[in-house]
């Protein structure tokens, strides 16, 4: 693993991206796992063809004329109107003032979920495109979940639970969902052991807590090491809720997995950080999961993994 922060990156994207006067400041994400499910499949058939549908654009379009809700039948109507002439904003008309803030706001939280890869298979690098980051529980791991954001918790202050629990067997691998740098490791005493990564965009921060004791980590894994989605990052526990570090004060073995919008760095650590309901993103990660194996030389992955869309920001 490179242990260097992709700085050309950031400073390209940067370039593309000017800093916005008034960054977004709160964001309810609400599309259901149909409507990801839908868009994600428009894209894949399209991409192609002359006409490439993009499911960001899609989940925009139906986001306008639903306010944020994104019924599945918004999503087909959007993705047959956007088969035609017109752009979203000629679709809309005087709703089009709403288009650039869902486009935003959606792009910041699905924008490294699709696009072009490559898996090792016997030897040779096969290249696709769809879905390329991978449920946060390694293959073969069973898990269950259910719609939990938002449910209130009291240890160390009455706050709400800004993530989804994702219930498992103790020591099961855990693996990045998205590709980036490793931006926050250790103890924190209400995630217990936890580890945090940054989209190489820098727009994501994916939060994965409560791993376990005494063998938290991926061996040698450290703050500021570069992870592809895919990667083992660590395995699932019941740690946390103490100040005292490597403490079991948890009563269910779970992962707490928890996804940040960043569209400021004044909006890090501070009191109006923006987390969002991850969970039918979960749902339509199930789909898309890493094969990850204990062998004689540790854990190994059965297919290596390129980002063909930021490896060259990688080299």
């Amino acid at each position: 693993m490179k242990r260097r922060i992709c700085l050309c990156f950031l400073l390209i994207f940067g370039l593309i991206f000017p800093v916005r006067a008034e960054p977004i400041k709160w964001v309810d994400f609400q599309v259901p796992y149909e409507s990801l499910q839908y868009a994600l499949q428009q894209d894949i058939l399209t991409f192609e063809q002359e006409k490439h549908l993009d499911w960001i654009e899609i989940l925009a379009l139906a986001a306008c004329r639903t306010g944020g809700k994104c019924p599945l039948s918004s999503v087909k109507k959007a993705t047959t109107d956007l088969k035609g002439e017109k752009s979203p904003q000629e679709l809309l008309g005087a709703n089009s003032k709403y288009y650039g803030y869902y486009h935003e706001a959606y792009t910041a939280a699905l924008g490294g979920l699709v696009g072009s890869y490559a898996i090792q298979i016997n030897g040779q690098w096969k290249s696709q495109y769809g879905l390329k980051a991978f449920s946060p529980v390694a293959a073969g791991y069973g898990y269950s979940h259910c719609d939990d954001f938002g449910v209130s918790r009291s240890f160390g202050f009455k706050r709400k639970h800004l993530g989804n629990d994702l219930m498992g067997g103790l020591g099961t691998p855990i693996v990045a969902v998205e590709g980036g740098v490793i931006e926050a490791m250790g103890w924190n005493r209400y995630g217990g052991w936890r580890i945090g990564i940054r989209s190489f965009d820098s727009k994501r921060y994916y939060y994965y807590a409560h791993l376990q004791k005494d063998h938290p980590f991926a061996d040698g894994l450290q703050e500021g090491d570069i992870v592809q989605a895919g990667d083992l990052i660590g395995f699932m526990g019941r740690t946390g809720y103490s100040d005292k570090e490597n403490v079991n004060n948890i009563e269910t073995v779970h992962l707490h997995f928890g996804l940040e919008l960043v569209f400021d760095e004044s909006q890090k650590e501070c009191n109006s950080e923006i987390w969002i309901n991850v969970y039918d993103i979960v749902r339509l990660l199930s789909s898309h999961r890493s094969s990850i194996s204990k062998t004689a030389d540790g854990w190994q992955r059965a297919y290596p993994y390129r980002d063909l869309d930021i490896e060259e920001f990688g080299e």
